[in-house]
């Protein structure tokens, strides 16, 4: 028994390469759309959080208030760490000289501007209900005489984002069938040329079970190395960009990352195990003249 399994062990070592490249390459293209996913609801929240608020406050202002509101904003829960800062109107003037080039303000002018308060919220909190709070909140204070941010700018952002949303779920699912229909293909073609020994197998009296036995462990552990080598591929190239690009940063999303990973493993094993189970059925159901 033991002579006859090694006798008729399936003889894909020839096209063993061809499947895990071709396999490992749609798992790389699969990985890196899933990390521009990730990474891209990472940016939205980026950019939401570069929008600014802008409080304008009332000269009338005592210095001990402004210290109050300040220390107020500071410990509350929307705040963005690091983005409160205070402009005076005199800052604000030299900046607005500066910006255009020419001196507004003459010296016979009073200066129009207000001292400021501006910060940015948490990008959880940048959707009209929870601005509409935060404003309300703020102009309780009877020193502040406006509080606003621009919100068309904010309805627009919340529609493109719901667009972008819409558009990478129907992408994921083209992508993922495109990617199993590929690597199925790649295990058929690669176990062709073994249809006559599968066959021959069967005519000698071996069971299904004993004929498809060896060829799911080889699938299974070309879908391991194949998942292997994407994931090492997909790390340099994500450790390369992080490097590169400034606003791609990984710190946050590192358990989406590991979790991307272990999927890719998963659907590597799961679909090059499958397709072969498929595959070898067929050829066992098939007739001898039907091979040909």
């Amino acid at each position: 028994m033991v002579d006859s399994r090694k006798r008729y062990l399936p003889k894909i070592g020839a096209n063993y390469l061809y499947v895990i490249i071709s396999v490992a390459l749609v798992l790389f293209l699969m990985g890196f759309f899933g990390a521009a996913v990730v990474q891209t609801n990472d940016l939205i929240g980026h950019f939401k959080e570069q929008v600014n608020i802008i409080v304008e406050l009332e000269d009338a202002a005592a210095t001990n208030e402004l210290n109050q509101f300040r220390e107020m904003i500071l410990e509350s829960a929307y705040l963005k760490d690091s983005s409160l800062q205070f402009i005076s109107k005199e800052q604000g003037a030299t900046m607005l000289n500066e910006a255009l080039g020419e001196d507004l303000l003459r010296a016979d002018l009073p200066n129009p501007l207000y001292n400021v308060f501006i910060f940015n919220v948490k990008s959880a909190y940048l959707v009209e209900d929870s601005l509409s709070q935060i404003r309300k909140s703020l102009l309780h204070f009877s020193f502040v005489s406006d509080v606003y941010y621009q919100e068309s700018l904010i309805n627009e952002l919340a529609r493109n984002f719901e667009r972008i949303g819409y558009l990478a779920f129907g992408v994921s699912i083209f992508f993922v069938i495109i990617a199993v229909v590929l690597m199925h293909n790649t295990i058929r073609l690669a176990l062709y040329s073994n249809r006559f020994l599968i066959k021959n197998m069967e005519l000698v009296g071996a069971s299904w079970q004993f004929i498809s036995r060896p060829y799911l462990l080889k699938s299974m552990l070309y879908g391991l190395m194949s998942s292997g080598i994407a994931i090492a591929a997909l790390s340099l190239l994500l450790w390369f960009l992080t490097k590169e690009v400034e606003q791609i940063s990984l710190i946050e999303s590192v358990w989406k990352i590991i979790l991307l990973f272990i999927g890719l493993i998963f659907i590597g094993v799961l679909i090059t195990t499958l397709s072969t189970y498929y595959v070898v059925n067929k050829y066992l159901k098939m007739r001898v003249d039907d091979l040909y």
